[in-house]
């Protein structure tokens, strides 16, 4: 396994936005990126960066919007020299992005995600992941829904699938370990 790790909005302009839940997985995907960068695995942010005018405005608040803050990775996972930052203008941070190609330079086989939200970005990164022949893993514990019960449906209906995983990311570690 090649994995990269992929923080999937954890951006400025989503924390108005923040729950109980998303605040809770901040510790723990500042632990997962410390971990990734001891072990040279790439740190990759994919963050929505929408145009004033963007049509998915018609069915969302406006946030995010390009050259704002809120397009910037929040304080507490900031991105360090040699992590890379990806804009993203839909769910996946795989549709009409450079993702993909950044992970087949780097040799990466696995995509770890982290972020919010579950059944959205992380879910729709994660089918597009397989489909562009990469293993997913799920990290449960780097991830949330605005609502606890949200985040469980998607996980519990992928725990046990082989080529998207879900495991906590202390699993994820000694996986990499053995």
């Amino acid at each position: 396994m090649k994995p990269a790790l992929v923080i999937i909005d954890m951006i400025k302009g989503n924390q108005p936005f923040f729950k109980e839940t998303h605040l809770r997985i901040i510790p723990n995907i500042k632990r997962t990126i410390e971990n990734c960068r001891e072990l040279g695995i790439p740190v990759i942010y994919a963050n929505d960066s929408y145009l004033e005018s963007d049509w998915i405005f018609n069915f969302m608040k406006r946030h995010a919007v390009r050259g704002t803050e809120g397009v910037e990775v929040i304080d507490e996972l900031r991105p360090e020299k040699g992590d890379i930052v990806i804009e993203k203008r839909r769910f996946s941070a795989f549709f009409r992005t450079d993702l993909d190609i950044t992970l087949r330079e780097l040799g990466i086989d696995t995509v770890a995600l982290a972020g919010i939200n579950t059944h959205v970005c992380v879910l729709a990164t994660a089918f597009d992941a397989v489909s562009n022949d990469f293993s997913v893993i799920l990290l449960d514990d780097c991830c949330a829904s605005y609502k606890e019960e949200i985040h469980e449906f998607v996980t519990k209906k992928f725990k046990g699938m082989p080529a998207f995983r879900v495991l906590s990311s202390e699993d994820f570690f000694n996986e990499i370990d053995s």
